[in-house]
């Protein structure tokens, strides 16, 4: 094992998501070379003599883990930001699972499912013998009862990922019933045959299985079956976990005896507790502070994210009905100038949702095209003079300049062609509200990917809850193709539906794509073994730091 598991290169990532020639990738990516391997330097020499006995490094106990925002909450239920997957991917653990490098599913606390030959029915083989951190039982009810809590009837509008990730009667796909015949068998029946299922049931996302015992207290209390228990949430300052001792699997129990999550919003004093060695990793970083990072001794984790950040018109508002209004103000906005200007060389433009090494990414996609003269004519023909968005000011893994910093450069475009550009900005806790009560024409939001399908991104654009979907569209031809892309098994066919998917909203200019960004991580030298996987949450199970 390599000392930093996380730290595989551009081209392995891309060879174990299944695609087939890296180098025709990289001729699409805007970075053509790897990210820079950094492994631990070279120590001396220090072979115990004849008369010195072998002695182990020792091992701090805790692992600090610095980010740039607190999480909303800590039930998968009722969450869907990276700060809580973050914290959430240590304490619980799915019926299936990613391996550590790629979406590739892989059995978690089941093994891989039967599936019935018309793809509606699974069973799955739940393991035995396993605990929730309270000492409640693990079994085929435990898991049944977490599902059906975001099912209907029973779920409830603040369960943001349940329709996203279980289906919905209203779109008919998803799971139609749910059944534990006995504590070791669950059979799922879904409504239409979904390629994308098994890789749902492993997000970090509403499939993490949480203690039956603990529904009602989960937000702030978690119990869960994974390597770390739950201890204590200090608001604003830290989340403290310590190692399950009684973890199921030993070749994966946690090494350190604690983690610690601390909360620092601004990237210069977060970086500056990384360089003291008041915390050990640092996420929410971007090119301005990566020097001071590695010249402090530090070192930087880098891979090509999955990831999209982007501007939505609310296609519900009075200015933004219509999708001349919405191109119109596309045209005014330079996107490649605004990405090099703002994230230099941690960001590619994107001419697309998808990223840009996911199939079916296609570098055709057409968006539409600066052109400051027009858009000055159209917004006047139109007589849009003042415009009013939110944003956040937290950094975010697509997007580590934060949204504020994005929307004043939006603004400075359109002060250019005559429009006002009202920015009314929020932490991130309280926008993720926002998005979903305030009036806007425009927001600014990012999309992590959670499974390596590309439904996963191509479905918010019909999901109906607007907290998924902020731009608000509605499209009965558009939630068709997401349909048809669902039941298609995974190849050719399959991703030339979800290109049409992209063609269909850039056409219609639901979002205004910016940029893919590349996930950085800041980690002391004597810290190893956490790992970074490609649905940009760092497993830290095995980290340890040597002292």
């Amino acid at each position: 094992m390599e000392s930093i598991k996380a730290q595989i290169s551009r081209r392995n990532f891309i060879k174990a998501m299944g695609i087939a020639s890296a180098a025709s990738i990289f001729a699409l990516a805007g970075c053509t070379t790897e990210p820079e391997k950094k492994e631990p330097e070279p120590k001396e020499d220090t072979q115990p003599t004849e008369n010195e006995p072998e002695t182990e490094p020792a091992i701090a106990e805790t692992i600090t883990f610095a980010q740039g925002a607190e999480p909303r909450g800590l039930d998968p239920a009722y969450v869907d930001d990276g700060e809580s997957a973050q914290v959430m991917v240590q304490i619980y653990e799915n019926l299936l699972q990613y391996d550590d490098e790629s979406c590739n599913v892989v059995p978690g606390l089941c093994d891989i499912p039967e599936i019935s030959d018309d793809g509606l029915t699974y069973t799955f083989k739940v393991k035995e013998g396993i605990k929730f951190h309270d000492g409640t039982d693990f079994n085929a009810e435990a898991a049944k009862a977490h599902i059906e809590r975001q099912l209907e009837p029973n779920r409830t509008e603040d369960m943001a990922y349940a329709s996203f990730t279980w289906g919905s009667e209203e779109t008919g796909d998803g799971i139609e019933s749910i059944e534990a015949p006995d504590a070791t068998t669950l059979i799922i029946k879904l409504r239409a045959a979904s390629t994308a299922f098994l890789a749902n049931v492993a997000m970090c996302m509403a499939s993490p299985i949480v203690a039956p015992s603990a529904f009602d207290s989960a937000m702030e209390k978690p119990v869960g079956t994974g390597q770390y228990k739950f201890v204590s949430w200090t608001k604003s300052d830290n989340i403290i976990l310590e190692r399950n001792e009684d973890y199921w699997n030993p070749e994966k129990a946690g090494k350190s005896k604690n983690i610690v999550f601390r909360f620092i919003a601004e990237a210069a004093p977060r970086v500056t507790a990384l360089t003291n060695g008041e915390v050990d990793i640092i996420n929410g970083i971007d090119e301005a502070v990566v020097n001071t990072v590695t010249d402090g001794g530090c070192k930087l984790f880098q891979m090509a994210g999955m990831n999209i950040n982007y501007m939505a018109f609310n296609t519900t508002s009075e200015n933004f009905k219509d999708v001349a209004a919405r191109k119109a103000v596309a045209k005014a906005i330079n996107v490649p100038e605004l990405v090099s200007s703002l994230y230099g060389e941690y960001a590619e433009y994107a001419n697309s949702v998808m990223p840009l090494w996911m199939a079916p990414y296609c570098k055709d996609i057409k968006q539409t095209e600066f052109d400051p003269e027009a858009a000055k004519k159209e917004l006047a023909d139109l007589g849009i003079k003042e415009l009013k968005c939110i944003t956040y000011t937290n950094p975010r893994p697509y997007n580590g300049k934060g949204g504020q910093a994005l929307a004043e450069a939006i603004q400075g475009y359109l002060s250019e062609v005559g429009v006002d550009l009202k920015i009314d900005s929020y932490d991130w806790t309280t926008y993720r509200t926002k998005v979903e009560t305030e009036a806007y024409d425009m927001c600014f939001y990012g999309w992590n990917g959670d499974n390596g399908d590309p439904d996963n991104f191509m479905n918010l654009f019909a999901d109906p809850n607007v907290s998924m979907n902020v731009a608000r569209f509605s499209d009965d031809d558009y939630k068709a193709l997401i349909r048809k892309g669902l039941q298609t098994p995974a190849g050719e066919e399959r991703d030339e539906i979800y290109r049409q998917c992209e063609e269909y909203v850039a056409e219609r200019q639901v979002w205004l794509p910016i940029s893919h960004s590349v996930n950085l991580l800041g980690y002391r030298p004597e810290v190893s073994g956490f790992n970074f996987h490609p649905t940009a949450v760092t497993f830290l199970y095995n980290c340890v730091k040597t002292v």
